[in-house]
């Protein structure tokens, strides 16, 4: 696999002002860098860029306010790189300074881990590595959730394994077991992290109420719950209840499934196979037709400040709250870079309220999920 080297997509002219985005705003990059030889512009200002989810003991400061996505390297959108490929993406990364890497045992099932496992061995203990627990998975499938005590302490010890390492740093609940108290699942966790194999705990798409009972018993380092631009679910209680009780927020789908970086159009297929993009009624062609004019909106705003729609994307969550880290997922390490880069800009208090009012105008057609 050959990966496309953004550079020249960002100097080529095709988005107004990507001049600005090239050499003012982020630093010119070496006219002789290849793909491997990018770095992060003022590489020594990342600690500056810090965020931190959770508080006190159960705190974990993010490199960029920003964490990499891993799912897609092996599961679940279509395309699967080369695996030697994504080791060489994910320890770049390491390489720029990213500290927060997500995975989870379902990804693959399984392979994500494995992937991270072999990728991070050099440099484990100088990362944040987060996966998750939830579900049965039978013959390489996953089969309805399960989070029943002695069914985690089973995952923990096989992703343990998976993942070449002795400890996990952030494990999250990856659904809601309605069959399970949460004050089980937080109490076997508790456990677990005074046996030393997890240090924190989090949960994901969780509700109010099941954060405040799961919080109640062994603190909540983060939540991670879908939240984009086009995806605002969490506004309002979600995001209130974690500002009250000091949990960190990171939005999965940041860049709501790709659809916010203007390359999904109606024309677009999905491999039935390994993405389930073609079952969500928001990607159908229809959908994408129908909500071309948000993905503009988002366009018009970046080409007026040399950025691309998905940096507006990523700025404009960071703008929401601080203690916000999303994770945007990529197989390419120019759009890596992309994502990093986005750190780099500010929206200003007039800038966010207008803006924000725009893309709230605009009806957006087909649920995310």
């Amino acid at each position: 696999m050959q990966i496309h080297n953004r550079r020249n997509f960002l100097r080529s002219g095709t988005l107004a002002g990507t001049t600005l985005l090239a050499s003012t705003a982020f630093g010119m990059l070496p006219a002789n860098s290849n793909d491997f030889d990018v770095k992060p512009i003022a590489k020594n200002s990342t600690k500056t860029k810090q965020r931190v989810l959770g508080t006190g003991k159960h705190s974990l400061k993010v490199n960029y306010g920003m964490g990499l996505g891993c799912m897609g390297m092996s599961w679940h959108r279509t395309f699967i790189p080369d695996r030697k490929y994504m080791i060489d993406l994910i320890r770049k990364a390491y390489d720029m300074d990213v500290n927060f890497f997500d995975t989870a045992e379902a990804y693959g099932p399984f392979r994500n881990e494995e992937l991270l496992g072999e990728a991070m061995k050099t440099f484990r203990k100088k990362i944040i590595l987060c996966t998750k627990f939830g579900f049965n998975i039978q013959n390489g499938q996953l089969s309805g959730l399960n989070s029943k005590p002695a069914h985690i302490r089973e995952v923990v010890e096989q992703s343990l394994k998976r993942l070449k390492t002795d400890y996990i740093d952030l494990l999250y609940q990856h659904r809601v077991d309605p069959n399970v108290p949460i004050e089980d699942v937080a109490g076997t966790v508790k456990d677990l992290i005074n046996e030393g194999k997890v240090l924190n705990f989090g949960l994901s798409q969780a509700d109010a109420v099941n954060i405040r009972k799961a919080h109640a018993v062994q603190q909540i380092t983060a939540l991670q719950t879908e939240y984009s631009l086009i995806t605002r679910n969490p506004e309002g209680e979600i995001l209130n209840t974690c500002e009250e009780l000091g949990i960190g927020f990171v939005p999965w789908s940041p860049i709501g499934r790709a659809l916010l970086t203007g390359y999904i159009n109606p024309l677009t297929k999905y491999d039935a196979d390994n993405d389930n993009r073609d079952t969500l009624p928001r990607y159908t062609p229809e959908a994408v037709k129908a909500n071309w004019p948000f993905i503009e909106a988002v366009q018009d705003f970046g080409n007026k400040r040399g950025l691309t729609a998905t940096q507006v994307s990523l700025a404009w969550l960071h703008a929401q709250k601080p203690w916000i880290v999303p994770i945007p997922g990529t197989t390419k390490l120019a759009h890596l870079q992309e994502n990093l880069w986005s750190t780099d800009f500010k929206f200003t208090d007039d800038e966010l309220k207008t803006f924000t009012e725009t893309i709230s105008k605009i009806e957006i057609t087909g649920a995310p999920n």
